[in-house]
């Protein structure tokens, strides 16, 4: 993703120095009803300056100027994958960078929901928790998905307990993560909003259209 910066004439040049002037005596939204004198004699002089000589002192740019947004923008943008499975993907997934907070929490819903199944069903509950993101019906980021009262079992009080940094499971976990919030592989579970272990039979089950059932995971809409 890429931000464009572009330079302002002499006329904007003075619109916002007074702004400044007005948000630095202000407190909050509450600005001075007026600038002080000593801001605008500065603003006639920077526009008088750019006035002067052969050539203006502010000189505008044809084209935009771009620089690269730091952090997770590469999770933001989906990526093709070459991979033959989705083991094989997983092993190419780099682990070792920062995870933001809404992917953190959508790793942590992976461990605890699902470490001990299948990678397909690790992905799965990873769908799931993006698919709720993105529905009207639920909240719309990953963290706000998965603290959501009374909807995954593994949070206690709104807090989601702490995975083991340095087992394989987390590992796995992150890289699925990554994978499901890229879009690098497609799930058994589609569109799924809903899942639960094939030992219980809740009652809500009954009025939704079962997509999927991997493992121990049964998955509906």
């Amino acid at each position: 993703m890429k931000i464009a910066n572009k330079h302002v004439g002499a006329g904007a040049l003075a619109a916002i120095l007074i702004a400044t002037s007005f948000g630095a005596s202000g407190s909050g939204a509450i600005a001075q009803d007026q600038a002080e004198p000593e801001v605008l004699e500065t603003v006639d002089n920077e526009i008088a300056e750019s006035l002067e000589g052969s050539e203006p002192a502010i000189r505008f740019v044809m084209n935009e100027v771009v620089q690269d947004v730091p952090e997770e923008s590469a999770e933001e943008a989906p990526q093709a994958s070459d991979a033959a499975s989705l083991r094989e993907l997983v092993s190419t997934i780099d682990t070792d960078g920062e995870l933001s907070r809404d992917m953190m929490c959508l790793a942590q819903a992976v461990y605890f929901e699902s470490r001990g199944e299948p990678l397909d069903g690790q992905l799965a509950v990873a769908t799931v928790v993006i698919n709720r993101a993105e529905s009207a019906l639920f909240p719309d980021d990953y963290c706000s998905v998965v603290t959501q009262r009374a909807q995954f079992s593994f949070v206690r009080g709104g807090r989601i307990p702490t995975p083991n940094h340095g087992s394989a499971a987390w590992d796995r976990a992150k890289a699925i993560a990554r994978i499901a919030h890229r879009d690098l592989w497609e799930s058994e579970a589609e569109d799924s909003l809903y899942f639960h272990a094939t030992y219980v039979r809740p009652r809500w089950a009954g009025r939704m259209t079962a997509r999927a059932t991997i493992n121990r995971h049964i998955f509906y809409r």
